[in-house]
């Protein structure tokens, strides 16, 4: 976050991760690790967001929409929003806004988080009808909220509450009435608002980021800067960030990304895709709500422990670099040393024990193909035969 409050820009990082997959991985994972980006085919190619920046736009509106192939004067009552992601500020004009025609409220966004996944349902349930109460009152702004965080109340994971609300209004028929606002600790990275638009997000307030960001001030990290320009950047590489990731899809506009869910999911069960993530490709199943609650749990947890900590055990993460009680990485510091000796030594069986570590993942899983146990065949196969077999 360093570098987007300070300059504006995205940290920079090398392409690929050599962490696990989230469902695969033995720490607690947010949803939006769950998603991964479809690639752009044939017909639809790359955008280049920086040479191509005149017909990029990273506006958006918050509002009811109005039949759009019968456009009328009040089908242009919309808030226009420059990003759509909010400063405190900005959120608490949207909360406040008392334009006619526009009508916000609250929801909570939170559950027990010792109920497991059955608290986690009737928390979504809960919400669905109270969206339902407000939608049906005239409210035309929903701002979804975890603000109320305590001891006994975790949120529920915010693309969950967002992607399932959306969906939810879609299948009554009620979706177009009102635009969807989250206020949410959760989201941090270009990852997480690109997966939260996609999935029917109008605009986010990222309260924890900018908390972090005063924090980063105080303790000198950020020197020569105030806390109004710090969120100016990143706020502002954040933005920057989104319109990169939906160029990589050949589209050009924010609000054309809107909804679309342009993701797959990777490692969540069918039931759980079908109810919250409608239509969205599934081709490897896995976790469930009790798996999500539980998630959200732990992370609860360590926020709110039961004994008394001094206030500092932050969790080390290491999703990025290698750290010693962090995330499990592929290439970490056995892994590195090895291949080096190797390569300086010129020693085969050394570079042997080096592949041995990252080709065997039977008692750590990172990838799809480590969860595959190959047999030999008894004899090798003729290509002639091999071709029969396969040829459709």
């Amino acid at each position: 976050m360093e570098p987007m409050a300070r300059n504006g820009v995205e940290p920079v990082g090398a392409m690929g991760t050599d962490t696990p997959l989230a469902v695969l991985s033995d720490k607690p994972q947010l949803l939006p690790n769950y998603f991964k980006q479809l690639f752009a085919q044939v017909t639809n190619p790359p955008i280049d967001c920086i040479r191509e920046e005149i017909v990029t736009s990273a506006a958006t509106a918050i509002g009811g929409e109005r039949n759009i192939l019968q456009p009328t004067p009040e089908s242009c009552r919309l808030i226009e929003l420059k990003s759509p992601i909010l400063t405190n500020e900005q959120l608490e004009k949207l909360r406040h806004v008392k334009e006619p025609g526009f009508r916000a409220v609250t929801l909570p966004i939170l559950f027990d988080p010792l109920g497991g996944g059955p608290a986690l349902k009737k928390a979504l349930d809960d919400l669905f009808a109270d969206a339902d109460k407000a939608v049906a009152g005239g409210v035309n702004i929903l701002v979804l909220s975890d603000r109320g965080i305590g001891p006994k109340k975790a949120p529920i994971p915010a693309l969950l509450a967002v992607a399932g609300l959306h969906h939810d209004m879609i299948r009554k028929g009620t979706r177009m009435k009102v635009g969807l606002v989250l206020e949410s600790g959760e989201p941090r990275e270009t990852h997480h608002f690109a997966v939260l638009l996609g999935y029917g997000m109008g605009a986010v307030n990222p309260y924890l980021a900018y908390e972090t960001i005063d924090d980063m001030i105080r303790q000198g990290m950020l020197l020569d800067i105030d806390h109004k320009t710090a969120v100016k950047n990143y706020v502002k590489a954040a933005t920057k960030g989104v319109v990169k990731t939906i160029s990589k899809m050949g589209i050009s506009t924010i609000q054309s990304y809107g909804g679309a869910q342009i993701f797959e999911a990777v490692g969540l069960n069918q039931e759980v895709v079908d109810r919250y993530f409608t239509g969205t490709p599934s081709r490897v199943a896995g976790v469930g709500l009790d798996v999500i609650a539980e998630e959200a749990r732990r992370r609860h947890h360590r926020a709110f422990p039961n004994i008394q900590t001094d206030g500092q055990a932050l969790d080390v993460g290491g999703n990025y670099q290698w750290r010693k009680e962090g995330e499990n990485h592929l290439f970490n510091p056995e892994s590195i040393h090895r291949l080096q000796t190797a390569c300086r030594t010129n020693r085969y069986d050394m570079y042997q024990s080096y592949a041995a570590l990252i080709n065997d993942q039977s008692k750590t899983h990172y990838t799809l193909r480590g969860l595959l146990d190959l047999k030999p065949a008894g004899r090798p196969i003729p290509i002639d035969e091999w071709n029969r077999s396969t040829r459709f």
